[in-house]
C-alpha cells in the first residue's frame, strides 16, 4: 500500500521530465487537424450554431484519423477519432431532420411573419393552429363563389392568402376582402356551437385566390383545448369585423356625405337600393361615386347620439306637441351629387324605423335638435 501511494504521489507531484525532444514537428495533417478542432469551438449557439460546430468538428477529427494511421502509427489514436467523427456526424443528421420536421410551408411561413410574429405568437401554438387546418392551401378560380347568399351553410373558417374577394348582398356591392382578412368573420361569430346557419351574403372571387380554412368542428375543439388560441383568434375575428364595419362606414359617406355609429343595428338598411332600382352597382359605380361625393360645405352635418331614459313630466308641465309626420314612400337612392333635405330625412326615418325614434336626435331644417 505505502509503495503504490508512493508511486501515485510521484506521478502527482513529480511527473516524469522528457528525455529528449522529436527533432521533427509533426506533419502537415496534424496542424490541419487542430485548424478545424480551433475553429469548431468558437461556434455559437442556437440551431446554426450546432451547425457550425459539428460541421467543423467532424472533418478536424477526420484529420486526427489520417494523422493517427499515417504519421502516429496508434491505433488507439485511429479509434478514438473514428468514434468522435462518427458522433459528429450522427449530430449533423439529426440536427437536419428537426429542421426539416419545422420547416413550414411558404405560403403558411409568410403568414406567421405577417400576422402572428408582430402579435409574438409562439411558433410552437401556431403549428397547433396549422395542424388543425391539415397544412392545405385551397384556391379560387376567377368569378369562382365560395359562398352564396342564403344557401352555403357556415361550416367553416376561412383566411384569404392572396388575390381579392368580392363581398355583395342582394346584389348590391358591400365591400372588398383583402389578402390576410377572414373570409366569414361575422358568420363565425353570429352563431354558437350548436346552431346551424347559412350566409347571408355571397362571397365571389375577382381574381385568382388562394386561402386556408379551418372545418368549424375541429377548430371549435381546439379552441375549447387552448385557452391562448381561443383569446387569439378572439382578437384577430374582432379587429377583422370592425374593419370590415368601417368599410361600411366609409362607403356610406361617398354616398350619402354622412357618417354613422358602426354600433347601429344595420347599416345595410341604409346602404341597400331599393326595390325598382333592380340593376346591382358595380365597382365603377362605386368609384364614381366616391369622386362625385359632396363636399363638407355642401353636406349638412348629422348629429345621431342615444339618449338617456328620462322620468315622466309632472303632469303641469306642458311641452308642445309635435306634428305628425308622414311616413315618405320609399324613393330610389339619390345621388351624391344632389343630396338635401329629402335625402337626410329619408336616412333618419330608415333608422328611426330600426331603432326608434324616441333614443335619438333629429335635425330638423332650421339648425336646431328636436327630441
Amino acid at each position: 500500500m505505502s509503495a503504490n501511494g508512493s508511486s501515485v504521489a510521484q506521478l502527482l507531484w513529480q511527473p516524469p521530465v522528457c528525455r529528449s525532444w522529436k527533432p521533427d514537428v509533426e506533419g502537415a495533417v496534424y496542424h490541419l487537424a487542430n485548424c478545424f478542432l480551433l475553429m469548431g469551438f468558437m461556434a455559437g449557439s442556437g440551431v446554426y450554431g450546432c451547425f457550425y460546430l459539428f460541421g467543423i468538428l467532424g472533418p478536424g477529427y477526420l484529420c486526427c484519423v489520417l494523422w493517427g494511421w499515417f504519421d502516429a502509427c496508434g491505433l488507439d489514436i485511429v479509434l478514438w477519432n473514428v468514434l468522435l467523427t462518427v458522433a459528429c456526424l450522427l449530430q449533423l443528421a439529426q440536427l437536419v431532420y428537426r429542421v426539416r420536421v419545422n420547416t413550414l410551408p411558404e405560403e403558411f411561413n409568410l403568414l406567421y411573419r405577417t400576422l402572428c410574429l408582430p402579435l409574438q405568437v409562439p411558433l410552437q401554438v401556431y403549428k397547433e393552429i396549422v395542424h388543425c387546418c391539415h397544412e392545405q392551401v385551397l384556391t379560387l378560380a376567377t368569378e369562382q363563389t365560395y359562398a352564396v347568399e342564403g344557401e352555403t351553410p357556415i361550416n367553416r373558417l376561412s383566411l384569404l392568402l392572396s388575390g381579392r374577394v368580392r363581398v355583395s348582398q342582394d346584389g348590391q356591392f358591400l365591400h372588398y376582402i383583402f389578402p390576410y382578412q377572414f373570409m366569414d368573420s361575422p358568420e363565425w361569430e353570429s352563431l354558437h356551437p350548436s346552431e346551424e346557419g347559412t350566409f347571408q351574403v355571397t362571397l365571389t372571387a375577382e381574381t385568382e385566390c388562394s386561402y386556408i380554412s379551418w372545418p368549424r368542428k375541429n377548430l371549435y375543439l381546439l379552441l375549447n383545448r387552448e385557452r391562448y388560441i381561443s383569446r387569439l383568434f378572439s382578437a384577430l375575428l374582432g379587429y377583422d369585423i370592425s374593419e370590415k364595419l368601417y368599410t361600411l362606414n366609409d362607403k356610406l359617406f361617398a354616398k350619402f356625405g354622412l357618417r354613422f355609429d358602426i354600433r347601429l343595428p344595420s347599416l345595410y338598411h341604409v346602404l341597400s337600393p331599393s326595390a325598382s332600382d333592380g340593376e346591382p352597382e358595380s365597382e365603377k359605380d362605386d368609384e364614381e361615386a366616391l369622386e362625385a361625393a359632396v363636399s363638407p360645405a355642401q353636406a349638412r352635418p348629422i348629429c345621431i347620439v342615444p339618449t338617456p331614459p328620462c322620468s315622466a313630466p309632472p303632469a303641469t308641465t306642458n311641452f308642445p306637441v309635435p306634428l305628425p309626420r308622414a311616413r315618405m314612400p320609399r324613393m330610389p337612392r339619390p345621388d351624391s351629387g344632389n343630396l338635401g333635405e329629402d335625402s337626410t330625412s329619408l336616412v333618419l326615418e330608415d333608422f328611426e324605423e330600426v331603432s326608434g325614434s324616441e333614443s335619438f336626435m333629429d335635425y330638423r331644417s332650421d339648425g336646431e335638435y328636436m327630441r
